[in-house]
């Protein structure tokens, strides 16, 4: 599997169709950023593919980067895990902005229940 550093955080593979993206403390991510991590699920994931994004830190995103970050075909099932009522917050305004699809994307309180949701979702 592997873990990857990218510009704005790190990948870490969990199994051939499903990662785990840790977004770094304070970062924006931008247009570049979200285009590096489109690169990245298509060139080293099996699609369909699952994600879960720890949000483990803070960070934003610029307008232009919440519409696109979603749009990926590849992507087809994401579990945000957050235990703050602001990353919640933020998470649903992304969500609605994004285009991400409620039945596909899923927020979750425990690391080990987003896991055990994406696996389930992906067999």
């Amino acid at each position: 599997m592997g873990i990857f550093k990218l510009s704005f955080g790190t990948i870490t593979i969990l199994q051939n169709n499903l990662a785990e993206v840790i977004v770094d403390e304070g970062i924006v991510m931008d247009d570049c950023s979200v285009a590096e991590f489109h690169k990245f699920i298509v060139n080293k994931l099996e699609a369909p593919c699952g994600l879960m994004v720890n949000k483990k830190y803070s960070y934003t995103y610029t307008f232009s980067a919440q519409k696109r970050i979603g749009v990926l075909k590849e992507i087809e099932h994401v579990a945000v895990v957050t235990q703050t009522s602001a990353g919640i917050m933020s998470t649903q305004t992304l969500l609605n902005v994004s285009g991400f699809i409620e039945e596909t994307t899923r927020l979750f309180q425990d690391r080990e229940e987003a896991l055990i949701w994406l696996k389930k979702k992906l067999a």
